[in-house]
């Protein structure tokens, strides 16, 4: 008899409609596959995830599947593993590892972007705070975009997300300067 053939497939994915749509296409190709399960999880927060057995005894294939997206640290990320059955049953402890393994050889095979958070101020002041000012944006090594020097001053930049508490902390220690939190991307 020969064993189970397992297929593990992991697409990037930033909303619901994407995971449906990657597991329709996987579907398709994979029509006459027993089994299409998978995980993904989704956001910065990390609190968007499924994991589906499809037909498999419970959690003995999404929660091996969402087990390796937690491992590596993942997020946006949607992982299908299709098995074809070829009438050795595995057991609960054998579909555990196979699905655990085609997930991580899918991650694997794969390369892993890391993408960065950034937020976006306005940077409002005197031109009493310009020296301050002009020195922390030189310090954090920001860029100035549109740069407004008239009655009062003001310039755009961005920082990352994990390094915003150091602008705004910074800018409320300086007199006669303030910030404005304009766009999270």
């Amino acid at each position: 008899m020969k064993g189970s053939k397992h297929f593990g497939y992991a697409f990037p994915a930033y909303s619901i409609e994407e995971v449906k749509e990657r597991l329709e296409e996987v579907k398709k190709e994979h029509h006459s596959a027993r089994h299409h399960c998978y995980a993904y999880r989704l956001g910065l927060d990390k609190k968007v995830f499924r994991a589906n057995d499809d037909g498999e005894p419970s959690n003995s294939a999404g929660k091996p599947i969402l087990g390796q997206i937690q491992s590596f640290e993942l997020t946006n990320v949607f992982i299908c593993v299709v098995r074809y059955f070829g009438g050795v049953k595995l057991g609960v402890g054998g579909l555990i590892d196979a699905y655990r393994t085609a997930a991580k050889m899918a991650i694997n095979e794969n390369s892993i972007l890391e993408r960065h958070v950034h937020h976006f101020y306005k940077l409002e002041f005197d031109y009493n705070a310009m020296p301050k000012v002009m020195s922390l944006i030189k310090e954090l090594q920001l860029e100035m975009n549109k740069p407004d020097f008239q009655l009062s001053c003001s310039l755009l930049t961005d920082i990352r997300m994990d390094n915003a508490p150091l602008l705004e902390n910074a800018i409320n220690g300086i007199h006669g300067a303030k910030f404005k939190l304009i766009n999270v991307a």
